[in-house]
C-alpha cells in the first residue's frame, strides 16, 4: 500500500503491507497471530486505527500494520495510493520530495517521515474533495 505500490513512485526497497481485517474485534486475535509467526507488535505509534509491526530478521525487510477495513487509516492509505495512481505530476512531485528528504534525514526516518507529512496531507484533502460520495 505504500509507494512500491504505485507505478513510477520513487520507493525504497522495503515494501508496505496492510492487514486489512473486517471488524475491530478481530485486531487481538491479529496481533496474537502474527506474535505468534515472528512479528513484534510496536502498538499503534501515535495512530490510532493501525498497529505496527517489526519484521521478523529472517525475511526482507518490509512494514506490515494492521487496519480495519472501511477504518480512518485504511481509507486514508487507499485515497492516497490511489490519487497517487491517477495523477503522474503528483507521483514526480512525491517522488521528487522522498529522494530531496532521504538524502537530508538518511539516519532518521522519523524526521523523513514527519517532513513528508504536508504533502501526505495535502494529498489526502485532494484525494476527500475528488471522491464521489462528498458533497
Amino acid at each position: 500500500m505504500g509507494s512500491t505500490s504505485i507505478l513510477g513512485a520513487a520507493a525504497k526497497p522495503i515494501i508496505d503491507i496492510d492487514v486489512v481485517l473486517r471488524a475491530e474485534a478481530d485486531v487481538s486475535n491479529a496481533i496474537r497471530a502474527l506474535e505468534k509467526a515472528g512479528y513484534h507488535h510496536l502498538g499503534d505509534l501515535g495512530i490510532a486505527g493501525r498497529e505496527a509491526f517489526d519484521s521478523p530478521a529472517d525475511l526482507p525487510a518490509h512494514h506490515l500494520y494492521v487496519v480495519v477495513l472501511g477504518g480512518r487509516e485504511h481509507d486514508r492509505h487507499i485515497r492516497f495510493r490511489d490519487y497517487l495512481r491517477s495523477h503522474p505530476d503528483e507521483i514526480k512531485r512525491y517522488s521528487d520530495l522522498k529522494k530531496s528528504l532521504a538524502a537530508r534525514f538518511r539516519d532518521d526516518r522519523e524526521a523523513y517521515t514527519d517532513a513528508k507529512t504536508a504533502f501526505v496531507e495535502e494529498i489526502l484533502r485532494r484525494a476527500g474533495e475528488a471522491r464521489p460520495d462528498t458533497a
